[in-house]
């Protein structure tokens, strides 16, 4: 706010004329509220629309399912936030989930080994995800190497190392208490939509209640300084792609106990999703602005409009079209904000 603020009244004080740096002051605050609740107001409009145009949107059943089919895709939102809010980006999302999803289906009872871990399991396969996340964060902060090439690699080597675990013959999980979970409710709640809730909650108060959240916060509004004003830049670096990779993972596990097995193409479409839903709910793609639940909101909205044309019996193609267009749409407001950061570096 303070930075909206010292916005608003420069803009006054070029415009050389009396009030002028109030009213900057104040569309500032508009646009900072408009980023806030505009995610949260078009859910509720689409929530609204399609329960008038098909009554059966709104009941329980089908809720139950959006927020399931939601728990995923908010997850990896919240990790990537992290990233992106220090102004940089993780491409390797797909392929951490793809070697997540065999680690546990191999250690768990399953149709290609002995091996049988039972809950642990679930703890030890999203430690390769940490491991790619910070594998990440020192290749970026010590080769300084930009973060979409070497996330991209990430990618490549996470999935190659899924399909050797996968040998071409995806194991299967047999073990019955894991796959009831992933696909079991609690108080008919899902389980995976309580899990992504916590995860929501938890990246709530890291990002307002943590150094790590006002440090990545700082550094996506300017490396530049936070660097000069002694702040450990590279170690929180690290340390968000370490969160990222560490969700990824987390990810990856939860599909599979769901699908009941491990699979390379478990985070397929994944990372163009998240992306979008980052964007949609307004973490600006040049760091610095949006947030956990922004984020949150974003990954619920999308599903929520997919939902909602499938129930409305919108045909297929023509949902390729609303979602290509929303993508778009995504892009081009992400290469707006992109070029307005790189002119306030010039």
């Amino acid at each position: 706010m303070e930075t909206q603020h010292r916005q608003g009244v420069l803009s006054g004080l070029r415009a050389g004329w009396p009030g002028r740096a109030d009213r900057g002051h104040q569309e500032a605050g508009w646009a900072h509220g408009w980023r806030l609740w505009g995610p949260c107001l078009a859910l509720l409009a689409l929530c609204a629309g399609f329960g008038v145009a098909e009554p059966g949107f709104l009941t329980w059943a089908n809720l139950r399912v959006i927020a399931d089919s939601s728990a995923v895709p908010m997850i990896l939102a919240v990790g990537l936030t992290f990233v992106v809010l220090q102004g940089s980006l993780d491409l390797s999302i797909e392929g951490v989930m793809a070697l997540c999803s065999l680690t546990i289906a191999m250690l768990v009872l399953n149709s290609r080994t002995s091996l049988d871990l039972g809950a642990s399991a679930l703890v030890l396969a999203v430690l390769p995800g940490l491991c790619m996340g910070m594998l990440n964060g020192v290749v970026l902060t010590r080769l300084a190497v930009p973060s979409f090439m070497v996330t991209l690699g990430a990618w490549s080597v996470a999935l190659g190392l899924a399909m050797l675990l996968s040998g071409g013959q995806p194991p299967i999980m047999k073990d019955e208490a894991l796959r009831a979970f992933g696909q079991g409710r609690t108080a008919s709640v899902p389980n995976l939509a309580i899990v992504a809730a916590a995860v929501v909650a938890l990246g709530h108060v890291l990002q307002h209640h943590t150094r790590f959240g006002r440090y990545s916060m700082a550094i996506g509004g300017g490396e530049h300084l936070a660097r000069q004003s002694g702040l450990p830049v590279d170690r929180y670096k690290v340390l968000a792609f370490a969160l990222c990779g560490l969700l990824a993972g987390l990810a990856g596990t939860l599909e599979s106990t769901r699908i009941g097995l491990g699979h390379v193409d478990i985070g397929a479409g994944q990372l163009l999703s998240t992306i979008t839903a980052v964007v949609v709910g307004g973490t600006s793609l040049a760091g610095g602005r949006g947030g956990v639940l922004q984020s949150a909101v974003g990954a619920l909205l999308l599903n929520v409009l997919a939902n909602g044309m499938v129930f409305i019996g919108v045909v297929p193609e023509a949902q390729l079209v609303v979602e290509g267009g929303i993508v778009l749409a995504a892009s081009l407001l992400a290469s707006w904000q992109l070029r307005g950061r790189m002119r306030e570096v010039r």
